[in-house]
């Protein structure tokens, strides 16, 4: 029973981890790859501006910031379908994610390439460790768009792209 459970839990997170990761916001510094099956002229790698916007080819500019990769290519389907082409086949990759930012008490800060899932703990290793001065209860995190709110966190805390990580010092 308890083998049972483990794999019915094992498989529901694994699931989760799919479905989160596929509800991945779009936005500035992003780079995306646009692809349809057979047209190679419709093959779009660029990079997601400040404006959020981007020129893709028959259909121009098209607001791509605060979309799902799954929501933009919907897009893009619905609007070549029928005009352009017949069903085309529409694949949205993300190629790059846009960085994250840590300073503070670590080893080297600065801005740093995001990945899926990625926890502060995680965010410390890359930034190279944290000093000897380092709080591990004095973490915080400014998520993006929300610049002026400070949420208290911890190691194991999820880091989204664009989010800003603090570590303050700790008091002997």
């Amino acid at each position: 029973m308890k083998v049972f459970l483990y794999l019915v839990c094992s498989v529901l997170l694994i699931q989760f981890k799919v479905f989160a990761d596929n509800e991945y916001i779009l936005g500035p510094g992003d780079h995306v790859e646009i692809k349809v099956y057979g047209q190679d002229d419709l093959t779009l790698n660029t990079r997601i501006g400040n404006s959020g916007k981007i020129n893709y080819p028959f259909l121009g500019e098209i607001i791509i910031s605060g979309l799902t990769a799954k929501q933009l290519q919907n897009n893009i389907y619905a609007r070549l379908n029928g005009d352009y082409l017949i069903k085309p086949s529409v694949f949205v990759h993300i190629t790059k994610y846009r960085a994250f930012y840590i300073h503070g008490e670590v080893r080297t800060p600065g801005g740093y390439s995001y990945q899926p899932g990625m926890t502060i703990n995680q965010a410390v290793a890359l930034a190279s460790g944290l000093t000897e001065r380092a709080s591990k209860e004095k973490i915080f995190i400014f998520k993006e768009g929300d610049k002026n709110i400070r949420i208290q966190a911890s190691l194991n805390t999820k880091v989204n792209a664009g989010d800003t990580i603090t570590i303050e010092q700790r008091f002997f």
